[in-house]
């Protein structure tokens, strides 16, 4: 036991430090995929400014020739409006580029171009109105008409220059992503890994259990001296369960919640994403089927089968705390009236039974001396369990009977319930582990609980059912626990 404790320890270990590579590679990835998103909207608003300022340039020299045709003076103050708009426009564009020497330079063609394209319009606005110029104007051998050749010239070699640096971006945020996938499947393999190691130590720890109930199950009332050996033996093994459960609850649920909290991180991220995407596709710019899918289904899918594994582990070690927590009460002996006890179990299942038309009969049973909470625990659960897996097509009904042999009490709890297939009858008492159609909720601890709860009051517990033909438990246990006493683990 010191052994697969010791390797047990070293296995939950190394899951740990690996689990936190993990997360600082995703917090970095994280960051990284941050700022390509970052690069990949600046092109985007550098492509809105350039496309804002041609078509500035382009209403301009529209209005100038629909003056010249006709002077008008809705013409003039459309080319003032645009005169306004185009310095803090020229202005948003030269901050966007200003860390591109190339583009800078290019900028600033642009903007002389503009002002010269400008001097010209009012230029020529003038002449028409001293009618200076003919009513039939040449367009095409007009100045302004070169001009605006060449700003359009300069805003489409700046729009290359950016698609360019876009499209590197654009490739660089996959590259990020493909990393980013590759971390989130290690992640999740690793907890799949740490989760199947931990149920599988707790189901050999639970198994050895087993072994020491079922020969305890063989002694006779006389072989009290044997008795104690075994609870000793008994005693070893829950201090082993302790000892885990102290490892799982201050070292394996601090990564945990770090794995929750980089998921919830990498979830917000998808918005943005996504919301650039569409923005992409709205402003005509080509985006790949798999950077849309990436987006808009990988990255989600894997981000939920990633969430729902770190919930899954985390009801599994809240599971184990709760067995911990039940295994180091202190018992409490006290005089007990099992009838009594068993009408205030039914009394709170009422309005169930009610609601199922059910019934739970309860025959005179012996007086006890035993733990009252751990009695309630166990006879709950039964209860409990009877009603929740009853037959489809009959009314439930649950009987619960006890007596004495000797120095020890016996009680069955029968149902007419669905049964339980005989090679079962064993597994179900093990941690985490169900049998049949699982049709209801439930992590498979009830009877986990049921089991260890049995053993602390001096007992043990069996099973014997076939499918559709309902199921009987039976309880073996020390009719008084006064003699040794309160005890704890």
């Amino acid at each position: 036991m010191k052994r697969l404790s010791r390797l047990t320890v070293g296995a939950v270990t190394a899951g740990f430090a690996l689990l936190v590579v993990a997360g600082g590679a995703t917090t970095w990835l994280v960051a990284r995929v941050a700022d390509n998103t970052e690069l990949v909207s600046h092109s985007l608003r550098v492509e809105l400014a350039l496309s804002h300022f041609r078509t500035l340039s382009e209403q301009a020299e529209t209005a100038r020739r629909g003056f010249l045709l006709e002077p008008d003076l809705r013409f003039t103050r459309t080319i003032e409006g645009i005169a306004r708009d185009m310095g803090p426009a020229l202005e948003e564009l030269r901050s966007m580029v200003r860390d591109n020497p190339e583009q800078t330079a290019l900028v600033g063609q642009l903007a002389a171009a503009n002002r010269e394209h400008m001097i010209l319009i009012r230029r020529s606005m003038a002449q028409r109105r001293a009618a200076a110029l003919p009513n039939a104007v040449p367009f095409s051998w007009d100045r302004t008409t070169q001009l605006i050749q060449t700003v359009r010239q300069l805003a489409a070699t700046l729009s290359d220059a950016e698609r360019t640096l876009l499209n590197e971006r654009i490739e660089r945020q996959r590259a990020s992503q493909r990393v980013t996938y590759g971390v989130i499947a290690l992640a999740a393999l690793l907890l799949i890994l740490v989760a199947a190691g931990t149920i599988w130590v707790t189901r050999r720890t639970l198994v050895a259990l087993q072994q020491t109930g079922d020969q305890l199950a063989r002694l006779n009332d006389d072989l009290e001296g044997a008795v104690r050996a075994r609870t000793v033996d008994l005693q070893r093994a829950n201090d082993e369960i302790q000892r885990f459960a102290y490892i799982v609850s201050h070292d394996l649920r601090s990564p945990l919640v770090n794995v929750m909290g980089f998921t919830s991180e990498m979830e917000a991220t998808i918005r943005p994403l996504s919301e650039l995407v569409d923005r992409a596709e709205e402003g005509g710019l080509a985006v790949s089927e798999d950077a849309r899918l990436a987006v808009r289904e990988d990255l989600p899918e894997a981000i939920g089968f990633i969430r729902a594994s770190t919930q899954k582990m985390d009801r599994l070690i809240n599971a184990i705390l709760r067995l911990s927590r039940e295994g180091r009460r202190i018992l409490s002996p006290e005089p007990i009236d099992m009838t009594v006890l068993l009408s205030g179990i039914v009394g709170s299942s009422q309005h169930k039974l009610q609601d199922l038309g059910g019934e739970v009969r309860v025959s005179p049973l012996p007086s006890l001396v035993s733990d009252r909470v751990g009695l309630e625990q166990i006879f709950s659960n039964l209860i409990e369990n009877a009603l929740k897996y009853r037959a489809p097509d009959r009314a439930p009904v649950v009987e619960v009977r006890g007596w004495l042999e000797g120095e020890r009490a016996i009680f069955e709890v029968a149902d007419n319930g669905r049964g339980i297939d005989p090679k079962d009858h064993d597994r179900i008492f093990d941690l985490f582990r169900r049998s049949g159609t699982q049709d209801q909720p439930g992590e498979g601890i009830g009877l986990a609980h049921v089991r260890a709860m049995v053993y602390r009051l001096g007992g043990i517990i069996s099973c014997r059912s076939a499918l559709d033909a309902g199921a009987t438990f039976r309880l073996s246990m020390r009719a008084d626990l006064s003699d040794e006493g309160a005890r704890a683990p």
